[in-house]
């Protein structure tokens, strides 16, 4: 009608919708980080309102359970805090006020223990690593300390979310089977199949990917932590717990944690760096090859290609945060995609069945009429 093509505009019409939705996403990202993490939060306490669930009275309401068993992490999580989080917070300090000092002194070279063979080159290597903390200007040695500080200063400055993230995960645990229930009945039969499907999926992707993640980064905090204090490195318990936080990062995680390892401690004079480089290497072996696979068990595999990708899309979108989340939005497109696509083949079976059904109902009616 008036050389206006319908199909034509509708593509138009889906492009400029789906544009709009990525638009207000984008808009809204640092409000859904915080959903994000409420739901990541959820999740990790959500057997434990089961296990209440089970022993729970018929006459105690539902809600009661869920606030008894938050209540108690939260009182876990601050007596934690403050039976390590203090000894840390005194690591921290005092590391800081001896960075300046390590790095810049004229012997400097001489406190970085290394190996026999490159010896010849310790000026070269300590060099480097001098002129990279430094940024070659004393007036701004350690910028990168610098920027840690002021994320934590922001990080400080919204801690209105440690309040937030608690409450709406109560919220979610508590009205999150309802909101399902009532969404799935505004879809037709097949839509309603296929998206309880795809639910389904994501929550056993997101339960087994969130609890293992807190559960590798909490073996790398006791056993950093155990082995540190154990072989006397310096500041042992903080970069246990730098490690164990570092350990939600992919890939780039751990290895700067033992980036991270292996220059503090050598600049602060520890003299085992071989030791320390291989308990480290044995413990990475032991995690990637035994303990990361039978906790991911139930997990989706994503290509390493799309890992990446996700990463460094994840790292421009929302920073460190966005990071952290790229695995499991890759892992959740995916489930999305293949639970689309067996839809589809599923119903083109269907559709072939029904077609010659009809189609030999006619020609029975025709043979009817022909006699």
């Amino acid at each position: 009608m008036l050389g206006f093509d319908l199909r034509v505009a509708r593509i138009v019409w889906t492009a400029f919708v789906v544009a709009l939705l990525l638009f207000l996403l984008y808009a809204a990202r640092s409000t859904l980080l915080v959903v994000t993490f409420a739901i990541f939060f959820s999740y990790l306490i959500y057997p434990l309102i089961q296990i209440v669930e089970q022993r729970r009275p018929p006459r105690v309401p539902r809600t009661v359970s869920i606030a008894i068993v938050f209540v108690v992490v939260i009182a876990v999580l601050v007596l934690a805090g403050g039976l390590f989080g203090t000894r840390m917070v005194d690591e921290a300090t005092k590391l800081g006020q001896k960075i300046p000092d390590l790095v810049s002194a004229q012997n400097s070279a001489n406190q970085f223990p290394l190996p026999h063979v490159l010896e010849p080159l310790r000026a070269r290597i300590l060099g480097v690593v001098r002129d990279q903390l430094q940024s070659g200007d004393a007036s701004q040695a350690l910028p990168w300390a610098q920027r840690v500080g002021l994320g934590v200063m922001h990080a400080a400055s919204n801690l209105i979310y440690v309040v937030l993230i608690p409450v709406l995960s109560f919220l979610l645990i508590k009205e999150a089977p309802e909101i399902r229930r009532t969404v799935l009945s505004w879809m037709g039969e097949p839509n309603c199949t296929l998206w309880g499907a795809i639910t389904e999926d994501l929550d056993v992707l997101l339960s087994g990917y969130v609890r293992a993640l807190l559960l590798l980064s909490l073996a790398t905090l006791v056993c950093y932590s155990i082995a540190f204090s154990v072989m006397g490195v310096p500041y042992a318990l903080l970069l246990a717990g730098i490690a164990a936080l570092l350990e939600f990062i992919p890939f780039v995680g751990p290895l700067a944690a033992v980036v991270l390892a292996v220059v503090v401690a050598g600049f602060s004079g520890y003299d085992q760096l071989l030791v320390l480089i291989g308990v480290i290497l044995l413990y990475r072996v032991f995690q990637d090859y035994v303990l990361n696979p039978y906790l991911m068990s139930e997990g989706v595999e994503v290509s390493p290609l799309l890992v990446i990708v996700g990463l460094l899309v994840g790292e421009e979108l929302g920073g460190v945060a966005g990071i952290f989340l790229s695995v499991p939005v890759m892992a959740a497109m995916k489930i999305i995609v293949v639970r689309a696509r067996a839809s589809q083949q599923a119903q083109k079976p269907s559709a072939i069945a029904t077609a010659s059904v009809m189609a030999s109902s006619e020609s029975q009616v025709h043979g009817a009429n022909d006699h």
